[in-house]
């Protein structure tokens, strides 16, 4: 321990020193690195992200539940079943094939600019749809590879005690799946916070949108890494959290190996 503490100082010590003797630090120290601005515009942006908060909290919660879902659909078996499950595949490969960005521009722009009757035009709800549309396809294949790894004696042992597939998949299979997807569930979960940032292009007043008009408005980029340092004190818990569970999973495992 003794080592690594001294070897991290020495290195940040030199990394410092590095950065600082150049002869334009002066400038960037101006343009990125500017405390009276950062602590000026912290509150501000910190204000702007509870609508990033919002997004990510309502997209979440449904794309737990429609994640869920398609997945499911996605590992009935039978010739009968064959419409839906080609159905679920085709939603999961188009949506993990389109950039993020792309479906956002297409629904914030696209579908108010069509002008239906009833069809709302607040891009705030369509952020939510674009986001919970490419979330849920990821996610529906973190729930199939938690539902696959369950080993098929448990849906047998089900139906022999008389449960029906769909009973047997509620009841036996997807509980036991959930318990084990938590971990790349919340790192999803971590890459949809980061990605509410791009529905600012379809003119949603977030903390990046914010960031970017006092950016423009001083012409200093320090309003960036007042939005950088809210991120990571966001995600940081939660990917410590993230780790922590993984190794913890990892541990029981070589536990019961024995």
């Amino acid at each position: 321990m003794l080592i690594a503490v001294v070897s991290s100082i020495i290195f940040f010590t030199i990394v410092a020193i590095a950065l600082t003797s150049s002869s334009t630090w002066p400038l960037v120290e101006r343009d990125f690195f500017d405390g009276p601005t950062f602590w000026r515009y912290l509150p501000v942006i910190a204000g702007a992200f509870v609508t990033n908060i919002q997004l990510f909290l309502i997209a979440e919660i449904l794309v737990l539940g429609l994640g869920l879902l398609v997945a499911v659909l996605r590992s009935l078996s039978g010739p009968v079943f064959f419409p839906i499950r080609l159905l679920a595949i085709a939603y999961a490969d188009i949506f993990r094939g389109l950039p993020s960005i792309l479906i956002i521009f297409v629904l914030g722009f696209g579908v108010p600019a069509l002008g239906l009757p009833g069809v709302p035009g607040d891009p705030f709800f369509w952020a939510v749809v674009s986001l919970t549309l490419v979330y849920t396809a990821y996610v529906s294949e973190v729930y199939r590879a938690g539902i696959e790894s369950i080993h098929p004696s448990q849906a047998a042992a089900a139906r022999s005690l008389g449960l029906s597939q769909v009973q047997a998949l509620r009841y036996v299979v997807v509980p036991q799946a959930i318990r084990r997807v938590i971990p790349p569930l919340l790192n999803d979960f971590i890459g949809l916070q980061k990605d509410t940032v791009l529905v600012s292009y379809i003119g949603v007043v977030e903390a990046f949108r914010t960031a970017n008009i006092e950016q423009q408005a001083h012409f200093n980029f320090t309003p960036y890494l007042a939005l950088s340092a809210i991120y990571l004190i966001i995600t940081l818990p939660l990917t410590r959290l993230t780790d922590y569970l993984v190794s913890r999973d990892r541990r029981r495992f070589l536990a019961g190996a024995r």
